[in-house]
């Protein structure tokens, strides 16, 4: 039974708190696409994308409209295109790039993700092929993003590909240098991905997953903050363990909104539901922040002393009220902390509150990672590497998901603005020691094992 009080408060997270299901995304298996002709290839990925997608983008407004909540972000995700453009090299990825750009702008969805290599454990063709084209890929389309898995628990860190990767971003801000090194930001490096992420820029079609799948993203920072303000105004005594248990219930409202939607738009389609993502994923518009959540949990700032204690308990908290509403929770499911995103995270940043180092320390506990960080331009491939390996060792040690989303700003210093525009936002620049040179430990290449505790499984 739904209570009045229920459906009230239901209705003023829609209304005044930014509550909106962030993305449907459309997973489509291209396994079936493969052809041993480039053109082929191509022409059977925009044939299936769009049959499949043709409908996606009217079909969520038009249920959006039906329930009063905005689908934001509609999306496409594919299998990895490493392996199923392996024979054909760099230009036969660029041609696979440009074809997905085309298609995503002909079904109007925002972005496709899927141009994605998994290397953790060693670099096939298909993947090589894939990590050269990159820069040119990323750069000359507008709606494609990448990810590569360069680390997991099981393999440990493949520390080639990550030399690989931060040579690929170097060269991919370098091609959109007159953007602040736009095609960075689509551009994800990661430990432990999981198969069925709706979120760009990492979202990709898993091995395992069906032929199409619905994928929901429902992100609700605001309704987090509203709902902590209103419990410490009934009761400013309340105690972290009672702040944590209204963070789970309102988690688990927003959850139950999320798999709605998804559940009504795979339905239309004839294709399975697949999960629901809650991620506290932010955006630059004042009141949808995950910083601010910090403020009203008692921290004058995200980065203070006491943040990487906060987010930890949000994260958890988060986690356990999806876990409650449904069944089907995957992705990342926690918090995102993506510094030019979130408008209180970069005036954080700005303030001095948020180092690079604090926010590696506060990625143990967050649901991603470094992300969206704008560097000064010149750091170097190796420090940018150190970085990178820094951040999937966390990963690897604890079993979790993290991430790196890192722009090197060409021509751009420690203290001046980056600007991305739309959801990217902007962000000051953080300062980042180049203290790595070459013949470092970042270039002696190899595999970091795995640790000891990945043999449980």
């Amino acid at each position: 039974m739904i209570h009045d009080r229920e459906i009230l408060t239901i209705l003023g997270m829609l209304n005044n708190e930014h509550l909106d299901v962030r993305t449907v995304t459309l997973g489509v298996n291209l396994f079936d696409c493969v052809s041993d002709d480039i053109d082929r290839l191509c022409a059977n990925i925009e044939k299936k994308i769009g049959g499949l997608a043709d409908g996606l983008v009217p079909l969520c407004n038009r249920i959006g409209e039906k329930y009063g909540i905005q689908v934001v972000n509609k999306r496409i995700s594919v299998s990895p295109i490493a392996t199923i453009a392996a024979p054909f090299g760099p230009k036969g990825m660029v041609a696979v790039a440009h074809t997905l750009d085309r298609v995503a702008r002909r079904v109007n969805v925002d972005f496709v993700g899927g141009f994605t290599a998994l290397v953790e454990k060693g670099i096939a063709r298909g993947d090589d092929a894939l990590i050269a084209a990159l820069p040119q890929a990323l750069a000359e389309t507008e709606r494609v993003c990448a990810s590569v898995n360069v680390a997991s628990t099981r393999e440990g860190i493949n520390m080639d590909a990550v030399l690989r990767m931060s040579h690929a971003i170097k060269e991919a801000a370098a091609l959109t240098a007159d953007k602040d090194g736009l095609a960075c930001a689509k551009l994800c490096v990661f430990a432990n991905i999981p198969q069925d992420i709706p979120f760009m820029a990492g979202a990709y079609l898993g091995i395992g997953e069906a032929d199409a799948v619905i994928n929901v993203g429902v992100s609700g920072p605001g309704v987090v903050k509203n709902a902590i303000d209103r419990a410490l105004e009934a009761d400013p005594n309340m105690d972290l363990g009672d702040i944590a248990e209204r963070i789970k219930r309102t988690a688990a409202k927003v959850t139950r909104i999320g798999e709605l939607i998804g559940r009504e738009v795979a339905g239309e389609l004839g294709i399975p539901f697949g999960v629901v993502d809650l991620s506290l994923a932010p955006t630059p518009t004042v009141g949808d922040s995950v910083g601010e959540i910090f403020q009203s949990l008692g921290l004058i700032s995200i980065g203070s002393p006491g943040s990487t204690a906060a987010l930890a308990m949000l994260n958890d908290a988060v986690k356990k009220g999806g876990a409650f509403a449904s069944s089907h929770v995957g992705g990342l499911s926690g918090a995102f902390i993506p510094v030019s995103e979130d408008l209180n995270i970069a005036e954080a940043v700005s303030k001095g509150f948020l180092t690079i180092e604090k926010l590696e320390a506060m990625t143990a506990v967050c649901s991603v990672g470094l992300d969206m960080v704008a560097i000064p331009g010149n750091t170097s491939v190796e420090t940018l590497a150190g970085i990178i390996a820094d951040e999937m060792a966390i990963g690897m040690i604890n079993a979790k998901t993290t991430a790196c989303r890192l722009i090197p700003v060409p021509g751009k210093k420690a203290g001046d603005m980056a600007h991305f525009g739309g959801l990217l936002g902007f962000a000051n620049i953080i300062h980042v020691p180049n203290a790595t040179a070459q013949g470092s430990f970042v270039t002696k290449g190899g595999r970091i094992p795995a640790p000891i505790h990945s043999l449980k499984n």
